[in-house]
């Protein structure tokens, strides 16, 4: 049966939405002083590598944050200078931006620290038009999105609802979207440590990107 996130993936090429054989947990509007330290801190217990889709802004306002992510062996990922929306922006506009969150995360990595899969872009609220992510394609961009998205942003959405969705939907390589901001804090956080549990009882390996 295909299922409605597979056809979704079809209908916007040079996304990824899941890959290979792991599951992979990702972060993103980072970082945030009150909020990335405590994800650091459930992914450090539980033995666990992720990725974090980093805002460039907030990468100048927080460097120490973003230190402390790379520090801890996770990857980062490109997520604009300032969260722009693709589809209501230039293409030379949001390319610009794009550029400017690169060379910010390259700026700010640490002497001696390895650059963990900085080819990596999500691009905020997933949206992006085609010409745009072709362009991001041919500059070695790896786009990623997602097949779980949590929406622990949403105030509606309680953390049992966010990890009986895990629960159903999760295969090997899925993608699952999470967000280490300030909105997202207190479902994210709540829910974060069940799911890993849920996922290593059921034998996941999970990984970054």
């Amino acid at each position: 049966m295909v299922k409605f996130r597979d056809i979704w993936q079809r209908l916007f090429p040079y996304g990824v939405f899941h890959t290979g054989e792991a599951v992979y947990l990702t972060f993103d509007d980072g970082p945030i002083p009150e909020v990335t330290p405590k994800v650091l801190e459930i992914l450090n217990h539980y033995g666990v590598k992720a990725t974090f889709f980093m805002v460039g802004e907030n990468v100048d306002k927080h460097p120490e944050v973003f230190e402390q992510v790379v520090k801890a062996g996770h990857s980062v990922g490109n997520h604009t200078y300032n969260h722009l929306k693709g589809w209501s922006r230039s293409q030379s506009e949001y390319l610009a931006n794009i550029t400017k969150c690169q060379e910010t995360i390259e700026g700010h990595m640490p002497n001696g620290c390895p650059t963990q899969a900085l080819n990596l872009f999500r691009p905020p609220y997933g949206k992006a038009w085609l010409w745009q992510r072709r362009a991001l394609a041919k500059q070695g961009y790896r786009l990623i999105y997602w097949d779980i998205l949590t929406r622990d942003y949403d105030r509606h959405v309680s953390p049992e609802r966010m990890l009986t969705q895990i629960k159903q939907e999760v295969r090997r390589g899925s993608i699952i979207n999470f967000h280490d901001s300030l909105k997202s804090n207190e479902r994210m956080l709540a829910v974060l440590p069940q799911a890993i549990e849920f996922l290593q009882s059921k034998g996941y390996e999970i990984k970054s990107l």
